[in-house]
């Protein structure tokens, strides 16, 4: 049975672009086998009640070990960001209930060290390898059903990074 994408919702989610002192970002490899390969800043589901900057800085935590204590926000994007799943992950990832996501994306300042990150922070982990990228390569390392948010991050957050840079 195929389910119509249309009639589905799109999951409440916030992210994290989380840019060091070179002016470069974080990335995480995804350690799902359906994701193997492809890298991704920290993000996640918003919780029942919960405010989008609030689970952003949440799943930071959660997904490097990295606590708001080490992290400058800069500046939320813009507008709302959504993606759609493709077809043969629609019905097979969050228990079939929605569509792809809307993200709530925040951009923010790291002012610890590398050793203050923790990829097992949080059980289960989602990452298993992180390493720190310029802007412009994100949407080359992320799943590509997800690569026209991060061109728009990067876009809109690029010259943010380059002014912290500065």
């Amino acid at each position: 049975m195929s389910i119509d994408p249309e009639s589905l919702p799109y999951r409440p989610c916030a992210g994290f672009m989380l840019a060091d002192q070179r002016g470069h970002v974080f990335v995480g490899e995804r350690i799902d086998p359906r994701a193997h390969g492809f890298w991704q800043m920290p993000q996640g589901g918003i919780d029942p009640g919960e405010d989008p900057r609030t689970a952003a800085l949440r799943e930071l935590e959660e997904e490097t070990g990295i606590g708001s204590d080490l992290v400058e926000v800069i500046a939320p994007a813009s507008r709302p960001m959504y993606y759609d799943l493709p077809q043969d992950l629609i019905g097979n990832v969050w228990k079939g209930r929605f569509r792809g996501q809307v993200q709530h994306w925040y951009l923010g300042q790291f002012l610890g060290q590398d050793t203050h990150i923790d990829l097992n922070a949080h059980d289960p982990a989602e990452f298993h390898a992180y390493r720190w990228v310029p802007p412009i390569e994100l949407p080359e390392l992320i799943i590509p059903f997800k690569r026209a948010v991060y061109t728009e991050l990067v876009a809109e957050f690029a010259p943010l990074i380059e002014k912290l840079t500065r």
